[in-house]
């Protein structure tokens, strides 16, 4: 994933928390959020000391969305969202960081498929059974393809 499409799958997935998100997605939403901020910073030092108090409008703004696909990352690990919580922790923090550039569990897992390698399932229209690759009838209830 590009830097331009992870920020607006950032943003389209404002308060989703359901899904995975890969570390390209992760890493370039998050450089993108700390370079507006440090855009921010610049401009309220060389322009305009009333530009800090945006900072803190910024940063509530976002946390949502670094929230989001910060669950979603753990999701692709295998990990359940609330470990998100160990960023808040002192020391645990480092934990956190280590889990998130580790490479997702390939293929589908829990919280749904691969962002990388999506897999195209078919599923029998009468009973919903997975259907196995160059299958000619359900498995399950024997409907024809």
């Amino acid at each position: 994933m590009n830097p331009i499409q992870a920020v607006i799958s950032g943003f389209r997935n404002y308060l989703n928390t359901e899904g995975r998100a890969s570390r390209s997605e992760y890493w370039w939403f998050y450089g993108f959020f700390v370079a507006v901020l440090l855009g921010l910073f610049v401009a309220s030092v060389a322009w305009n000391a009333a530009l800090f108090p945006l900072w803190g409008v910024y940063i509530v703004a976002m946390l949502p969305a670094l929230w989001s696909v910060t669950v979603r990352r753990l999701h692709d690990l295998g990990r359940p969202g609330t470990w998100a919580v160990l960023g808040f922790l002192p020391f645990a923090g480092v934990r956190l960081t280590r889990l998130l550039v580790q490479p997702g569990t390939p293929g589908p897992n829990d919280y749904g498929p691969d962002p990388l390698r999506p897999t195209q399932e078919r599923r029998c229209p009468s009973c919903g059974w997975l259907w196995w690759p160059d299958a000619d009838f359900c498995a399950d209830c024997g409907a024809p393809a």
